[in-house]
C-alpha cells in the first residue's frame, strides 16, 4: 500500500493505493459498471454514478459503434462520457437532457 496526499480545491485528502504487479492485474476481474445484458432485450447502458444528464447525443433508431459517446453525465462537478459498450442500434432512451439519475439508472438500451 502506498499513501498519497491529494489537494482538491484547497482540501487535502490522504488516500491509500494498492500497487499490484502485471500478473495479478491480468487475473483480476474487469469491472464494467455501465452495462448489463438482459435476456433478449439488448444491452442496457446504466448510470455508473448519480448525477445529471448534460447532453444526450443519440436518438432511438440511431446506429452506434462500440466506444461511441452516447451521453454526458455530470457528477461531482465533473463531466463523464457515457460510451457505447457495444455496437448496435439504440432501441430506447430512458433519460432526457437535464434529468437527474441515480447510480444504476437505465440510460438507454442498445439492440
Amino acid at each position: 500500500m502506498r499513501k498519497f496526499l491529494i489537494n482538491v480545491n484547497g482540501t487535502k485528502y490522504e488516500v491509500e493505493v494498492e500497487e499490484i504487479d502485471a500478473a495479478a492485474a491480468a487475473q483480476a476481474p474487469k469491472a464494467e459498471p455501465i452495462k448489463a445484458a438482459s435476456a433478449g432485450a439488448g444491452t442496457e447502458v446504466r448510470s455508473p454514478m448519480p448525477g445529471n444528464i448534460l447532453q444526450v447525443n443519440v436518438n432511438p433508431g440511431d446506429v452506434v459503434k462500440e466506444g461511441q459517446q452516447l451521453m454526458i453525465l455530470e457528477a461531482m462537478k465533473m463531466e463523464n462520457e457515457i460510451l457505447a459498450p457495444c455496437a448496435g442500434k439504440i432501441a430506447s432512451i430512458g433519460v432526457a437532457k437535464g434529468s437527474s439519475v441515480e447510480s444504476g439508472a437505465l440510460l438507454c438500451t442498445i439492440a
